[in-house]
């Protein structure tokens, strides 16, 4: 070994230690998950997480959240208000522990709070480390207390600074835009989020309001039926088999309730939550339900000498999901998470625990409802013989291996490059558009798949019935991650962008929304990736002369011949991509240096849910006042 110094060597001199709040800045996104949008509004969800504990202990009934101007939120509760004391470890304010202090908390004990949003203890000092500042008053006892932050450091020392007649708690912040990637807050991502609270805590009034804008937004959610109205709102576009389904109970410190309703829909629909947090990835409550549920549906099957010989195997779990909605909601006093972002429950003692109280409400309902469970047993058999059905037509669409002698479609026009963090799949309308994106593409990392006409609404069909859909088969092997529960793999989606690119009239709107309907019910995950876009192509082309210049809204047409008006203009409207040549098509819609993409988000999974149920369903009255409602936001319609 060489005697000299290493001036890199790794030795204790090395080792950072960040002290405070100080961790959370270098690594926030170990704490608040993303630095994204996502992370972006977790940090409110972590303030309001709070009062709801505040109303779930009995202490609070108002919620008051606003977005002001320049992205500050605030959030008022008329709960207990934190503790204002002096902390008997820290020798100081207990509202400064609480706000600077990773682990500090009142959820750890049981004392203050039974059930509580985390366990952690890390949200609201984590939201103060990410602010520029933050400012805390808390009303209690009559006095009015506060103290400020900037990036979490306290400006100076909690006091009091008048008298109040209110009580509670209001915090108010504003998040560091060096650390996320944007700082505006979505007014409808927040009161999603704020709806869902609400039906969670029967009675509790919640308040959001978008102060950013001359015309203020609002939204204002209480929900006296709790979980049933969520259940009810989820359906209400939709044909039930029955009324809702709902119950409560309690085993050993894990209290539960349920509601649910089967409808004549394909689709299903479960939301879990843990002591108000929605779990979106579920956990073991959501493993205790389905198990329970699928167990009590085949002992009442096999009760019923009928329907038992229409289907003498029995039920699977996959059979028993078809058109079923429910909300799960559970207490619990010590919760455990995947992560902080609380995705997924993972305390194991409570499927075995769910599974007994789900068991026994079910078993319950349905012996004083004989009726109901015939017509949920009815559907659960359809669903067995057209998912036996739709396994047999799904291996037509497995990508076969060189050795079977097969491989991708023949009107696919593959890229190149073969690592798909590189690669992007045009679907196009028609073979005319496809034509010309196949010339004017970049063939290293772009493909087309040119389809004909309209795919099925699968809104209105089974997988089955999809299945034997040939622009649907195509478009499944094309993109390689297979379709179904038990298959279904993103991880394998050979290309990293799925853009959409259809002509700019009606057709070309129809055949997106068909498409956006197949993504969101059969392949969600890529919408949650971020991998699927929209295209916008130009609406116009603006010839001044020989100056050409491409115009993607009427609204900024209208800005250049008005900043023009001496100009002599020729106006081509542009109502199909086969219109334009390859290099226009490639220069205004293709090129990644100039093109306009929309990614396609899912921000509120109840309002996309029900909009695609009003839109491709069969209710043609939901639709109409859909159209009503909406048809001032029409900004071009070619008849």
């Amino acid at each position: 070994m060489s005697n000299q110094t290493d001036q890199n060597a790794y030795s204790a001199s090395k080792i950072k230690i960040l002290e405070g709040l100080e961790a959370v800045r270098k690594r926030p996104g170990m704490y608040i998950g993303t630095q994204d949008e996502s992370g972006l509004h977790k940090m409110v969800y972590e303030v309001v997480d709070n009062s709801v504990d505040e109303a779930m202990a009995g202490h609070c009934t108002e919620i008051d959240v606003r977005i002001l101007p320049e992205n500050i939120i605030e959030v008022r509760d008329n709960g207990r208000g934190i503790p204002t004391g002096i902390h008997p470890d820290k020798g100081k304010s207990t509202i400064e522990v609480v706000l600077t202090i990773l682990h500090a908390g009142g959820k750890f004990e049981n004392d203050a709070y039974k059930v509580s949003g985390g366990l952690h203890g890390v949200g609201v000092s984590v939201v103060n480390a990410l602010s520029t500042y933050l400012e805390v008053e808390v009303h209690q006892e009559g006095k009015l207390h506060y103290q400020k932050y900037q990036a979490g450091v306290p400006v100076e020392d909690v006091k009091i600074i008048g008298e109040t007649t209110h009580r509670g708690t209001v915090v108010r912040f504003r998040p560091d835009h060096t650390i996320f990637t944007t700082v505006d807050f979505s007014f409808d991502t927040l009161s999603a989020r704020f709806r869902e609270i609400a039906f969670l805590n029967k009675g509790l009034l919640i308040r959001i309001e978008d102060q950013r804008k001359e015309e203020f937004a609002k939204h204002e959610f209480k929900f006296d039926g709790g979980i049933v109205s969520f259940v009810e709102y989820i359906t209400e576009s939709k044909h039930p088999l029955h009324k809702v389904l709902h119950f409560v109970g309690e085993k050993e410190n894990v209290w539960a309730e349920i509601a649910l309703q089967y409808c004549d829909t394909y689709s299903e629909n479960i939301f879990c939550f843990t002591n108000a947090i929605n779990n979106n990835l579920g956990g073991t409550h959501l493993e205790g339900f389905r198990t329970a549920l699928t167990r009590t549906l085949n002992d009442h099957l096999k009760k019923d000498q009928t329907l038992f010989k229409k289907q003498p195997n029995g039920l699977q779990g996959d059979d028993i999901k078809e058109g079923l909605c429910a909300v799960i909601s559970i207490k619990i006093p010590q919760p455990q998470f995947n992560s902080q972002t609380k995705e997924k429950l993972v305390n194991a003692e409570v499927k075995g625990l769910m599974q007994t109280i789900t068991g026994e409400g079910l078993n319950r309902y349905f012996e004083e409802n004989p009726a109901i469970i015939k017509k949920i047993l009815e559907k659960c058999i359809l669903a067995s013989k057209a998912r036996e059905a739709a396994r047999r037509a799904r291996d037509l669409t497995r990508r076969k291996t060189v050795l079977e002698g097969g491989g991708l479609p023949g009107k696919l026009a593959d890229c190149s490059e073969k690592d798909p963090e590189h690669c992007e799949l045009f679907l196009v309308e028609g073979d005319s558009a496809g034509g010309s994106a196949k010339q004017g593409r970049d063939r290293n990392t772009q493909a087309i798949l040119p389809l004909k006409g309209k795919i099925l609404n699968v809104e209105k069909a089974r997988l089955d019935k999809i299945l034997s859909n040939e622009e649907i088969r195509t478009l499944i092997t094309v993109m390689g991650t297979g379709i179904g529960d038990d298959e279904f793999n993103v991880e394998k989606l050979r290309y990293r962008k799925i853009i959409i690119m259809t002509d700019a009239d009606v057709d070309g709107s129809h055949i997106r929304t068909l498409l956006l309907t197949f993504f969101f019910r059969y392949m969600k995950p890529v919408i949650e990736r971020g991998s699927l876009y929209v295209a916008q192509p130009p609406l116009y082309l603006l010839k001044f002369g020989k100056e050409a210049v491409y115009v993607y809204s009427d609204r900024e047409k209208d800005e250049i011949l008005k900043a023009r008006p001496n100009d002599k203009v020729v106006i081509q409207r542009y109502k199909g991509l086969g219109e334009m040549n390859p290099e226009q098509l490639w220069d205004t819609t293709m090129d990644p240096k100039e093109r306009v993409m929309l990614q396609v988000k899912l921000q509120d999974f109840v309002e996309a849910e029900d909009t695609f149920n009003i839109l491709m369903g069969d209710e043609v009255s939901p639709r109409r006042r859909f159209i009503e409602a909406n048809s001032y936001k029409v900004a071009n319609l070619d008849l």
